[in-house]
């Protein structure tokens, strides 16, 4: 008999574990695929760093959360993010960035004296809505530093929200598609900007 309820045993957490390796973690990224990438635009006159970007706590897990209903927010176990949610930000800002403005990124080279733009962010909301929309509303800056000229920073906001159809995919694909749009308004300001011009802040 109590090898009979061994065996039985035995077979129960076998088919628990079964259970567990059936269900596989899915991993994203904010990173747009090189293919698809457009051309990089006219060089701006200056290169430019992007700070490290600060992330809500709400959202700074690995995994996607998603908003349900008025209060709730679900963390998605199975749905995760490739790297820490302001890395995947800043990358993919980062890269937008840099074929906007037609220069590289220069974030941890030395300067050697010579002027860059500093741009700064900080996301205020991250919100992902399966089957609704992907929004994100952040404050940024502008400043030119390392040279000899004393403009002064331009701080600004932006809120932008992007439809999505149904599915994670798509959540992640309308957070990529304002993460650019983010970046065009950040470049469009920024070009005004080093030319030495008032630009103000875009309306979003």
């Amino acid at each position: 008999m109590s090898r009979l309820r061994h065996r039985t045993l035995a077979g129960v957490l076998a088919l628990g574990l079964a259970g567990c390796a059936s269900a596989p973690l899915h991993y994203y990224t904010l990173a747009v695929p090189a293919g698809s990438q457009a051309t990089a635009a006219t060089p701006a006159p200056y290169p430019f760093e992007l700070l490290p970007v600060s992330v809500p706590a709400q959202v700074d897990v690995p995994q996607l959360v998603v908003r349900e209903g008025g209060q709730g927010m679900l963390p998605l176990d199975g749905q995760r993010w490739i790297a820490p949610l302001g890395d995947e930000i800043r990358g993919a800002l980062a890269a937008d960035l840099a074929r906007a403005l037609g220069v590289p990124d220069m974030s941890g080279l030395p300067g050697n004296g010579q002027p860059r733009l500093r741009v700064t962010l900080t996301v205020r909301r991250f919100e992902s809505v399966p089957a609704s929309h992907a929004l994100i509303d952040a404050a940024w800056s502008l400043r030119l530093v390392g040279g000899s000229g004393g403009q002064d920073a331009l701080a600004c906001s932006s809120r932008i929200s992007e439809p999505v159809a149904a599915g994670y995919d798509a959540l992640v694909a309308g957070h990529q598609q304002a993460l650019a749009a983010l970046a065009g308004r950040i470049a469009d300001t920024a070009r005004r900007y080093e030319a030495g011009q008032s630009p103000g802040c875009p309306a979003d």
